[in-house]
């Protein structure tokens, strides 16, 4: 018979993600050890290791369950019977809700992808891929002739919204700041979200 899991499993196993995914945002993956995640969560690596074979699987995880948290929110919202405006609205505002929290997360999904083993790297990018071709069907369904113009969000991955939803800007903007150029995340025109400039 399978062994059951404790039900302090999944919430230890959060845990090391989060505190994983602050070191190697601020440090490099290749900056952070085991060690130093044992030793700022306060646990030990032999805990880590009950829940981790390596350092590259904590790295998958802090990117794969940011970038799941994204699609499940895009897979809703997509599904709403509303118009694609109201949509890619929604789309933008709860995305921007998910990035406040996950600062972290983000910064290593753009920092420290090549760091992930192939295999799960492809699983990733798949899964970015998914979100682009998702705002890309908004845009075409709000204005069908940009299906044929080149302004439209194409892979690489990750590069649109990292450039309209970077962490640092949304933090800003939760702070009534605007943002127009220069900066991580370069502007942000409001006006595709069909919010006032106020």
């Amino acid at each position: 018979m399978a062994r059951t899991q404790a039900p302090e499993y999944d919430e230890r196993k959060l845990a090391i993600v989060e505190t994983a995914a602050a070191l190697f945002a601020r440090d490099g993956f290749n900056g952070a050890s085991v060690a130093d995640i044992a030793k700022r969560g306060k646990i030990s690596k032999s805990l880590i290791y009950h829940y981790y074979t390596a350092k590259e699987d904590i790295l998958y995880d802090v990117m794969i369950s940011h970038v799941r948290e994204l699609e499940a929110a895009a897979e809703e919202i997509a599904s709403d019977e509303t118009s694609a405006e109201t949509k890619l609205r929604d789309l933008t505002h709860r995305f921007m809700a998910l990035y406040v929290g996950a600062a972290d997360r983000h910064k290593v999904l753009l920092n420290d992808l090549d760091n992930v083993p192939k295999n799960k790297r492809a699983e990733i990018i798949s899964v970015q891929r998914g979100l682009i071709e998702t705002v890309r069907q908004l845009l075409v369904e709000i204005e069908p002739a940009l299906s044929k113009s080149r302004a439209l969000p194409s892979p690489p991955p990750c590069s649109f919204w990292r450039h309209q939803l970077d962490p640092h800007l949304v933090q800003s903007r939760r702070r009534g700041e605007r943002r127009h150029n220069g900066g991580a995340g370069g502007g942000f025109d409001a006006g595709w979200l069909g919010e006032s400039g106020g």
